[in-house]
């Protein structure tokens, strides 16, 4: 129990976490629709760290959830399908999420799971509702970089739930400086059955697909962020430039 992580969280208190709210989210949200994984082989061929994933986003945190679901099934012999939730009882800990630090503080539930692997950051373009300019924390990319190097870490290119936002430029930046793999996971369907946090039911027998992408060709050392950017729009369904920020 006492074992803790790179940013010194209880290890087995974040296993906790995945096995209790991993049983409510699949009983609660995901067992009322259909849920369609795909790929998720590539997830039992690549490194146990130095794993970056790309996503669109479509809940605050159901889709989050069930992407871990996913990752630790396929990890446990369950490929493309979360059905058997048996391998609950063994998650991968090393996973963790880039999170808004304003959304990971509002609530008693959004700070436990933050405990859950959640690395926060303050966003450079918007301050709640508000719309702002600044300079990206270096603290906040060292932070995300420890993770990168301690295992596998999900981010969001467009910083947001809103559909089509546009891809930015940080995850770019971040793939040059940590030259992590970079594998793609593109959802759909979370927007139709959830709210926007994703905890509460909207539709019932909604198709919720979950896809994995081969690992992204990338020269790190040529490849320009204009470049990356391109590349993670395609993959994730979103392909916005962002010139700014």
């Amino acid at each position: 129990m006492s074992k803790k992580n790179v940013f010194g969280q209880s290890v087995w208190f974040k296993k906790k976490i995945f096995q209790t709210v991993g049983r409510f989210v699949l009983w609660y949200l995901l067992k009322p629709n259909k849920v369609i994984v795909s790929g998720s082989k590539v997830l039992t061929e690549i490194p146990e760290k130095n794993v970056l994933f790309v996503s669109n986003h479509q809940t605050i945190f159901t889709d989050v959830i069930a992407m871990f679901q996913a990752m630790f099934a396929a990890l446990n012999g369950q490929i493309d399908s979360i059905e058997d939730w048996s391998y609950l009882k063994n998650p991968k800990v090393n996973v963790y999420y880039v999170a808004a630090r304003e959304t990971m503080e509002k609530g008693i539930l959004a700070r436990i799971l933050a405990l859950a692997g959640a690395v926060t950051v303050d966003r450079t373009w918007r301050k709640g509702e508000e719309m702002i300019k600044r300079e990206v924390n270096p603290n906040d990319t060292k932070s995300i970089g420890m993770a990168i190097k301690d295992g596998w870490v999900v981010t969001f290119p467009q910083g947001t739930t809103r559909q089509g936002a546009p891809v930015r430029k940080g995850t770019a930046h971040l793939i040059k400086q940590y030259q992590p793999i970079v594998i793609p996971i593109r959802v759909d369907g979370f927007r139709t059955a959830f709210d926007k946090t994703g905890l509460k039911r909207l539709k019932k027998g909604t198709e919720l697909s979950l896809r994995f992408g081969q690992p992204l060709d990338i020269d790190y050392e040529n490849d320009s962020v204009e470049v990356l950017i391109k590349k993670i729009g395609v993959v994730i369904g979103e392909d916005h430039f962002e010139e700014v920020g």
